[in-house]
C-alpha cells in the first residue's frame, strides 16, 4: 500500500513529522512492504535506535509487522529486518449500485481474498440490503478463515450523495428510504468495527489510483453506468469537497437537452441524456431489446448501427460537460468506468472527439483520457483502501496497541 500524505519524501529527522511520538507513525513508513533494519528505520527517522527498538516490539506483539529475513552483513552477524505484515487483520468492503451488489474480504493492502457478486435493487430499502451485505460478509469472512476479531473496519460505496463524514445518504434520487439513514451505526452495531460509508463513484476513484496510477497527481474517474459520476483525486487525494458532494457530474445540464427531465427533477441533465439507463431508453424506443446499461454494450458490440450511434453521441456529450471539468480542474488522467465503459472506444472517442476540441490546448497537451483498467473491482478495492487508511492511521495504531 503506497504511503500516505502524513509521511515526508526524504530522510531526515522530520520524516515522520508531528506523528512521530508513537508506532503508528513507524507503521505508516513501513506500509510500503519494503523490508528494513532498525539501522535504516533509524536513519529515515531520525529517531534513536532504542526508540526504534520499542516500537519495533510493539508493532511486533500487535501483528502489524514481522520479521523479514536478515540484510546483507558488512561484518559481522546480518542484521534482522521487518516488514509490514498485511495478514495482521482484514477488512471488509461493499460496492453496491442500482441494480447489483459487490462484497469482498481483504488483506491489509488492499488484495482482494474473497468476492461475491449478486444482482442487488438498492430501491429495496436500507434494511433488505445491509441485511444482505451482512450476510455475505459472514460467509466471505468463512470461506478464507477469518472472523470478527479479525477486522479492522468496513467500507462501503452507495449510488447516490453521501455526506461523509456521518455516512448517511442525503436525498438519494434512486435510492427510496434510504435517505439520512445512519449506515455506519447500522453496520457498527451488527458487526462491531468502525465502518465508513461515501458514494460508489469516489471509492472507485480511491481504487483506480491505488492500483493503476498512484502517481498521478490529478486523476479524475467518471462513472457511466445507470448514472453518471464522477471522483476526483487532487494532489494523489480524494477531493469530497465541503459537504461530499464533489463531482456530481450527471447533474449538470446540457444546453440542447432541456426538455427532458432527470430523476432529480431538474431538467436537462447530463445523466438524463448520456447515462446507460437514458441510451436503453431510447433504443427501445427504437424497436431494440435494451433495458440496461449491459444490453446497450451488448448491442453496440454485436454491431448494431443504432446503439453505435447512441453510444457514440453519448461520449460526445460527456465530453461536453468534461470539457468545462478539465478547464476547472486540469487532470492528468481521465479515466471512463462503469457497466457503460466497456463499449470500449466507441464510447471513449466520442469524449475525447470534444474535450481535445473544446478545452484550453495547456489543459490538454498532456492529458489521457482512458478506459479503466480495474474494471468491476475499482469500487471494492477503493472501499477497503478508504478504510484501511482510516484504521491504521497513526493516533489509531497508538489507540489499539496501547
Amino acid at each position: 500500500m503506497c504511503l500516505t500524505r502524513e509521511v515526508v519524501e526524504g530522510p531526515g529527522v522530520n520524516y515522520l513529522g508531528d506523528a512521530g511520538a508513537g508506532a503508528g507513525a513507524l507503521l505508516r513508513l513501513m506500509r510500503d512492504g519494503q523490508p528494513r533494519t532498525r539501522a535504516e528505520l533509524a536513519a529515515l527517522t531520525g529517531l534513536a535506535r532504542s526508540t526504534i527498538a520499542q516500537r519495533i516490539d510493539a508493532l511486533l506483539a500487535a501483528d502489524f509487522i514481522g520479521p523479514a529475513g536478515e540484510a546483507t552483513s558488512t561484518g559481522g552477524r546480518p542484521p534482522a529486518q521487518f516488514a509490514f505484515n498485511p495478514s495482521a487483520r482484514v477488512a471488509l468492503a461493499a460496492d453496491v449500485g442500482a441494480t447489483h451488489g459487490r462484497v469482498a474480504v481483504t488483506d491489509l493492502a488492499g488484495h482482494v481474498l474473497a468476492e461475491h457478486r449478486d444482482d442487488l435493487d438498492v430501491g429495496l430499502g436500507p434494511d433488505t440490503v445491509l441485511r444482505w451485505m451482512i450476510e455475505r460478509f459472514h460467509e466471505l469472512l468463512a470461506s478464507v478463515g477469518r472472523g470478527p476479531a479479525d477486522l479492522i473496519g468496513i467500507g462501503v460505496g452507495l449510488p447516490g450523495p453521501v455526506e461523509h463524514s456521518s455516512g448517511r445518504p442525503v436525498n438519494p434520487p434512486i435510492m427510496p428510504g434510504w435517505d439520512n439513514f445512519d449506515v455506519q451505526g447500522y453496520l457498527r452495531e451488527h458487526l462491531g468495527v468502525v465502518a465508513l460509508v461515501d458514494n460508489d463513484v469516489n471509492i472507485m476513484a480511491l481504487g483506480e489510483h491505488f492500483t493503476q496510477w498512484p502517481t498521478a497527481e490529478h486523476m479524475m474517474f467518471v462513472k457511466v453506468a445507470t448514472g453518471i459520476g464522477s471522483g476526483l483525486m487532487s494532489h494523489g487525494r480524494l477531493h469530497r469537497g465541503a459537504q461530499g458532494a464533489a463531482g456530481d457530474l450527471g447533474h449538470l445540464q446540457l444546453p440542447h437537452g432541456s426538455d427532458i427531465v432527470c430523476r432529480c427533477g431538474n431538467t436537462g441533465c447530463l445523466e438524463a441524456v448520456a447515462s446507460g439507463a437514458a441510451i436503453a431508453a431510447r433504443l427501445t424506443d427504437q424497436g431494440l431489446p435494451a433495458k440496461s446499461s449491459q444490453d446497450v454494450v451488448a448491442l453496440a458490440r454485436g454491431g448494431s448501427v443504432e446503439a453505435l450511434h447512441a453510444v457514440r453521441q453519448a461520449g460526445r456529450d460527456i465530453g461536453e460537460v468534461l470539457a468545462a471539468a478539465v478547464s476547472l480542474f486540469n487532470p492528468s488522467v481521465i479515466v471512463i468506468g462503469g457497466s457503460l465503459a466497456r463499449a470500449g472506444e466507441h464510447l471513449i472517442a466520442g469524449v475525447r472527439e470534444v474535450v481535445y476540441r473544446r478545452s484550453l490546448p495547456l489543459a490538454t497537451q498532456d492529458l489521457r483520457i482512458v478506459q479503466s483498467r480495474t474494471g468491476d473491482r475499482a469500487g471494492i478495492i477503493g472501499a477497503a483502501v478508504m478504510v484501511i487508511d482510516h484504521a491504521l492511521a497513526p493516533a489509531h495504531v497508538d489507540a489499539l496497541i496501547s
